[in-house]
């Protein structure tokens, strides 16, 4: 059995040979740890394995010597900021919060700006932590605060605390339960160790994660405007292209009667886009409903429960299989891409899909030796559609949908229209090559099967729907 362990140890030296000394005494190996003085002076992530009557102990053994609290320390002035919406009274609940833990207040500074919410920074004095992050997990059920300048170690105050309020700004961002502070805790850990470990700034990572959510966050609600545009093939086709600021494009076949939704996005859109479904479909309820699935990358997947049928190859049909199972999925196999997809699912509310509405079309190629292998057909209306399974160079499973009478593809994300992307979408893409190192499994892979499209297609115009971004016309 394996677990994270994040404890918080005094900040001297022998404190990890006594913590140890308490796993090895019980036989439990220690397969990673993560600490950095500049970023939090007493949280430290261990990651060990065990039989579980033995990691129970060591929760026994590391609450009895203090491991799970901080001891006291020196007074110190911890520097915050709490977002308030610019109302009479906003002030007052904080500051009678702040009398209420009995905290003796250093500095104030406030001043509108026109956004509807004050940055309202306060420094407190604090000499007990536990008191303080008593303090801040209430004072986060009032509204988003953050620790200032922690990039600033042991100077303004100590940071001991940063994990814990970075993890609040994000649950609170994204209206998340509260159940879901540890996951994020652990994988953000994980993201700042590994990209510390090629040389890049730790902070750079906590931004990079914080805007991202923001940028989630941003997109929701009355300001979810997709990109929508229709786009004739026949008389008796057409394909209907949704693209949200986030996420995937979802793509409508329409042809003949018969509708085919190509990917769906990502889950916390999902009020805002069965609103889109139900303008374009006004009985979206009772129709029958199928989507394909190019790949199972969560930003394609996260609505596919609303599908009656869910169409894939059978390589995605066993990732998606994984995911319900509660085990690692292709993409979290990866271990530079599992702490950012375990992020992203759960800033989206990812769900799986039940394994049994997924039908595997089929059978995909076990030892592929062409970066595109064609394992069959899909006929919707009068599309009729050769089916390529790529050799995973972007996601295992991955599939391109060849329509050679009407000069049709959809190649998910092993080809995109990069050039036309909308400003919010360009910035969404940025973060995953940052906080995953590349997006692609197999960076090179990918670039071969890009070429191997197009080698595919051969001459003469055909016009290429990519999952992000507006399609793109070539010859």
């Amino acid at each position: 059995m394996k677990k994270t362990y994040i404890t918080t140890m005094p900040n001297h030296i022998g404190a990890f040979l006594k913590a140890s000394e308490c796993f090895a005494g019980l036989g439990i190996n220690i397969t990673r740890v993560s600490y950095n003085k500049a970023v939090d002076s007493h949280t430290l992530f261990i990651d060990a394995e065990g039989e579980p009557e033995k990691l129970k102990q060591a929760d026994e053994m590391l609450t009895k010597i203090g491991y799970l609290k901080t001891p006291d320390s020196e007074k110190k002035i911890v520097l915050l900021e709490f977002m308030l919406v610019d109302k009479p009274g906003s002030v007052t609940e904080v500051l009678r919060l702040i009398d209420q833990y009995r905290l003796n207040i250093s500095f104030i500074s406030s001043q509108e700006n026109g956004s509807g919410y004050q940055a309202f920074k306060m420094g407190l004095f604090v000499d007990d932590e536990n008191v303080l992050k008593d303090f801040l997990e209430k004072a986060g059920e009032l509204c988003v605060i953050r620790v200032l300048d922690y990039d600033r170690s042991e100077k303004l105050y100590d940071n001991s605390i940063f994990y814990q309020s970075f993890v609040s700004e994000l649950v609170q961002c994204l209206d998340l339960p509260q159940s879901n502070r540890d996951e994020l805790l652990v994988n953000t850990n994980l993201v700042m160790q590994m990209l510390d470990e090629k040389g890049l700034s730790p902070y750079k990572t906590f931004e990079s994660i914080s805007r991202f959510a923001h940028l989630l966050a941003a997109c929701r609600g009355e300001k979810f405007a997709p990109r929508i545009t229709r786009h004739t093939i026949t008389e008796n086709t057409q394909i209907i292209l949704i693209e949200p600021a986030c996420g995937s494009n979802t793509t409508i076949l329409k042809s003949c009667g018969e509708v085919l939704f190509i990917d769906s996005g990502y889950a916390l859109y999902k009020e805002e886009m069965e609103k889109i479904f139900h303008e374009i479909f006004p009985y979206f309820d009772t129709m029958k409903k199928r989507v394909y699935v190019t790949h199972a990358d969560v930003d394609h997947c996260g609505l596919i429960s609303l599908f009656d049928e869910i169409l894939a190859s059978s390589n995605t049909k066993e990732c998606l299989r994984l995911e319900y199972a509660g085990e690692d999925a292709f993409r979290e196999q990866n271990p530079l891409h599992k702490p950012y997809v375990k992020i992203c699912k759960t800033l989206t509310s990812y769900s799986p899909a039940d394994p049994e509405k997924i039908q595997a079309l089929w059978e995909s190629p076990r030892d592929p030796t062409e970066p595109l292998t064609k394992t069959g057909v899909l006929d919707i209306g009068e599309m009729h559609f050769d089916v390529y399974e790529g050799k995973g160079g972007h996601l295992k499973g991955e599939t391109v949908l060849v329509d050679t009478q009407h000069r049709i593809v959809f190649t998910g994300d092993i080809y995109i229209n990069v050039h036309d992307l909308t400003k919010e979408q360009a910035t969404y893409n940025q973060y995953a090559p940052v906080l995953m190192t590349s997006v692609d499994t197999d960076p090179a892979l990918c670039a071969v099967e890009r070429h191997a499209i197009m080698q595919l297609l051969g001459t003469g115009k055909w016009t290429i729907f990519g999952a992000h971004g507006m399609k793109k016309e070539i010859g």
